[in-house]
């Protein structure tokens, strides 16, 4: 099998892209967007907090590029608020099963408002923050759990040599009603094939996904 630093290599063509283009254009786009927003965000926190009460957000460990840990920031859209880590246990060998799909705890009971915010991705409105420090990029493979990517194969860790982004090739083809077997496929295909052209679609074909709450979780 590839070794995860070959395969690395191999995106040599899109280096210039990565690290200094798309990066530029993450920081302009995320602080113009978050200067924009900050009134948008003051409603929506303030909506939750009076229909939720506390906390407005919500936190949580993700893996992020290289399979380095970060901390995701979101409105809270659930009921009760309990660290994931206590809810997902996985017992996996060798890899996350291609056939797995993520399932909703039966205790995290989503609220009428947050099925609102999720169905329009207006609980991934603080992820600006995680694109302006870096953590994330506005396009790339969904930032996992570390409970499922502990478990990756090396073919599945190759979806980690990207940053991860709010919305990505697989969320484009599916979002949350796919089986992780197709996820890996489709962020794969990123990996390999990133280019400004293909941000654009995603970005675009997001904006669809979006407008229309098709496939949200």
């Amino acid at each position: 099998m590839e070794d995860l630093k070959d395969f690395e290599q191999q995106q040599s063509t899109y280096y210039l892209y990565h690290r200094i283009g798309k990066r530029t254009a993450d920081i302009i786009a995320s602080f113009s967007l978050l200067l924009l927003c900050f009134p948008l965000f003051l409603v929506f926190a303030a909506i939750l907090f009076c229909f939720s009460g506390r906390p407005i957000l919500f936190k949580q460990l993700r893996t992020g590029r290289n399979n380095k840990p970060f901390t995701i920031w979101k409105f809270r859209t659930m009921q009760l608020t309990v660290l994931e880590s206590s809810i997902h246990q996985y017992e996996w060998e060798s890899e996350v099963p291609q056939d797995f799909v993520f399932a909703k705890p039966v205790n995290l009971r989503i609220t009428r408002l947050g099925s609102f915010y999720r169905k329009y991705s207006i609980d991934e409105i603080p992820q600006l923050w995680n694109v302006l420090k870096g953590d994330m990029s506005f396009v790339g493979p969904k930032p996992e759990i570390i409970e499922i990517t502990k478990h990756y194969s090396w073919d599945q860790k190759k979806r980690l040599l990207v940053k991860p982004g709010i919305t990505g090739y697989a969320q484009v083809n599916g979002r949350s009603a796919i089986t992780h077997g197709e996820k890996i496929f489709h962020d794969l295909y990123y990996v390999k094939n990133c280019s400004f052209s293909l941000d654009l679609k995603i970005i675009f074909l997001t904006l669809v996904i979006v407008v229309t709450g098709k496939g949200a979780y």
